[in-house]
């Protein structure tokens, strides 16, 4: 028998048991969708997060008061020193960045970069223009002129903030799109120069941001920013709330200059002896990601360990069904041994059947995790995503289960006498 008609006597054995088939491959798809799902929705988060954390690059870096974390480290404030040292709690290694130190240190830095200086004001506040009001969930940040640059914000019309605003602390505010359409619709020139009211407080409007999306739900574009000094008078209910120091050198190759040369200039600022550790921490600004990615491994291996035990389920429940059809049809066996069928045939059809039923369960499993994981990338706005290394991955795999699950049965079709076969009841 040539090996095209053994395959087309293994798809149609497959065909006529659709019950046992049907089961089979929905337990693979099962397991293909829940690999293939879940590492298109990490690779869709990959995406945003490089997007929403990487804004100033490579050329750029964070100066905080304390560590930022994020992390499956069960929560320790305890950070490990080097060997002789005494460990140090993370909540104590440092007071917060005042207004004069940060100011202090942008005048005194005289790297050539962009600096930008921040503090967060009221995650909850409340937005309205007349009878339109938005619910408690407007963030308000309070920064400078290179605030928007910084971060990653393109100004779709309108100014940005000037050094006058910030000086002053004047009632003056930039937008983001989702607040500005909300109440003033998609003209985009219609907020400028408008009074709008933030937790009561009349704001004037002189920018509007171009939409920059979300990120695990939360939207960048529900916010509004204004001055540091403005945010510190009315927005901030902690007076000694921390100021976070951005850098933006113009040249990748000169960041670690600029990071020797901060830390150079804020060691004294912040009162340290020559002795003593930094009481702050430079985050590149791609550490973020790094950080993220790392911990986005976790949930990567917990669903190739999803897939795996599936898999293995699904290879035992194969075995079962080839064993069951070997037994089923020993006299059909025996009948195809008796007029000189060989032993290598009869392996391979039994080998092709189990191959066959194994593969169609990726070829629905690839399918439906693609579409899964990319319900999840539209919730996030980015593209449409195909984690091909998973994708081949997984059939691959399916593929090796098949052969490994009809080893067995088809090894024991192979070997039957068929005589004994033939008078099997």
């Amino acid at each position: 028998m040539k090996i095209q008609d053994t395959l087309a006597l293994a798809f149609r054995t497959v065909k006529s048991n659709k019950l046992r088939t049907g089961i089979t491959v929905a337990i693979i798809a099962f397991g293909i969708m829940a690999l293939v799902g879940i590492n298109t929705a990490i690779e869709a988060m990959k995406q945003k997060f490089t997007e929403s954390f990487s804004a100033m690059g490579a050329n750029g870096f964070t100066i905080h008061y304390r560590e930022w974390r994020m992390g499956f480290d069960g929560g320790s404030d305890v950070k490990k020193k080097k060997k002789g040292q005494r460990a140090i709690k993370k909540s104590s290694t440092g007071k917060p960045i005042t207004l004069v130190q940060a100011e202090t240190f942008r005048e005194r830095f005289q790297y050539p970069a962009k600096i930008s200086l921040i503090t967060s004001g009221v995650q909850d506040a409340v937005a309205s223009l007349g009878d339109k009001k938005t619910t408690p969930t407007v963030r308000i940040y309070g920064g400078d002129e290179n605030y928007a640059e910084l971060n990653g914000y393109t100004l779709a019309t309108g100014r940005n903030l000037n050094a006058l605003d910030v000086q002053s602390g004047r009632n003056v505010c930039v937008i983001g799109s989702e607040l500005a359409e909300k109440f003033f619709g998609k003209d985009p020139e219609r907020p400028i120069e408008k009074i709008i009211r933030i937790n009561n407080l009349p704001y004037r409007v002189v920018g509007v941001l171009e939409s920059k999306g979300s990120t695990l739900g939360m939207s960048w574009d529900k916010m509004i920013l204004t001055s540091y000094r403005n945010v510190r008078r009315f927005f901030n209910s902690n007076p000694n709330a921390s100021f976070s120091i951005q850098v933006k050198v113009a040249d990748v190759r000169s960041i670690d200059g600029a990071i020797d040369q901060s830390e150079g200039i804020l060691r004294p600022i912040r009162q340290l002896a020559v002795t003593e550790d930094n009481n702050f921490f430079i985050d590149k600004s791609d550490s973020a990601v790094a950080m993220l990615m790392r911990n986005l491994s976790f949930i990567t291996i917990s669903a190739l360990l999803i897939g795996v035990i599936t898999l293995v389920g699904a290879a035992v429940g194969l075995m079962n069904i080839m064993l069951v059809s070997v037994t089923e049809r020993t006299k059909e066996i025996g009948l195809i041994k008796a007029i000189g069928e060989r032993q290598r045939n009869v392996r391979q059809q039994f080998l092709f059947e189990s191959i066959l039923i194994s593969l169609t369960g990726p070829a629905f499993g690839v399918i439906l995790g693609v579409i899964v994981g990319n319900v999840f990338s539209l919730v996030l706005h980015t593209g449409f995503v195909v984690p091909w290394e998973w994708l081949l991955g997984g059939i691959f795999i399916c593929s090796l289960v098949g052969l490994l699950a009809g080893l067995y049965p088809s090894l024991k079709a192979s070997r039957l006498n068929p005589i004994e076969a033939l008078r099997y009841e």
